[in-house]
């Protein structure tokens, strides 16, 4: 008796609209799954043991590098959609707060005074390496 699979995979090379539409549902389900992930932490639901720095990302990928270059694209692709993502939110180092500073123009006819930008932008800067310092902490000390 042979050992090995009961079906055969079928391969399918989807045309360009639905390998399209198919990405815009990955990236869909990875934002809300991300904001999802992000509320329960915030809320308590999950532990914020889920929140990785690099030497857990570096693990991460690692794991996913030994299952293979499909795998190891794959999280790479979830990697950088989050990172994306997180990028978009309205903190003043990142991009999405340099787009409330626009928005703020837009509406008001002038930018934000430079004493308010300084101040939200030092605060920003102190949110994300308290971010940073967190998620580190998480990987060496708090949850091995």
């Amino acid at each position: 008796m042979s050992v090995g699979s009961f079906f055969v995979p079928e391969t399918e090379v989807p045309g360009v609209l639905v390998a399209l539409g198919d990405s815009l549902a990955q990236l869909w389900f990875i934002i809300t799954s991300t904001l999802s992930g992000i509320g329960h932490m915030l809320s308590g639901a999950i532990s914020t043991c889920n929140l990785s720095g690099p030497v857990g990302i570096a693990e991460t990928s690692g794991a996913a590098a030994s299952q293979g270059t499909a795998s190891f694209l794959g999280f790479l692709a979830v990697l950088s959609a989050a990172v994306g993502l997180m990028n978009l939110f309205p903190i003043p180092v990142l991009d999405g707060g340099h787009l409330v500073f626009h928005a703020w123009e837009a509406v008001t006819g002038r930018p934000p005074g430079d004493g308010a930008v300084r101040v939200l932008m030092a605060a920003g800067l102190s949110l994300l390496l308290t971010l940073m310092v967190w998620a580190i902490a998480n990987d060496l000390v708090l949850c091995p």
